[in-house]
């Protein structure tokens, strides 16, 4: 399983890790991708840095994913909402006899 720093249980699993300093009582095993080397615990030290980053100061990869992910659900209520208004304004115009 590939570590996520946004995963509350994956952070806790890896807070374990520090406080037993092993990977025994962790219920699931993380994988290290190849273009991050071969030192799982680096990797997850650096995803956790970026990730406290991010949160604190925005601006950083989560920051900028999730703001987009934002203004394309906003894009989409939007274009709901127009429709929502034509379907209304239709309602209440005079009907033909």
């Amino acid at each position: 399983m590939a570590f996520d720093p946004t995963n509350k249980d994956h952070r806790r699993y890896y807070a374990e890790f520090l406080d037993y300093g092993g990977w025994g009582m962790c219920p699931v095993r993380f994988i290290c991708p190849e273009d991050n080397g071969t030192d799982l615990t680096v990797m997850i030290r650096n995803l956790l840095v970026q990730y406290y980053i991010d949160r604190e100061f925005g601006g950083g990869k989560l920051a900028i994913e999730r703001s987009k992910s934002l203004n394309e659900k906003a894009g989409d209520l939007y274009k709901q909402a127009g429709v929502l208004r034509k379907e209304a304004a239709a309602l209440t115009k005079p009907r033909r006899r």
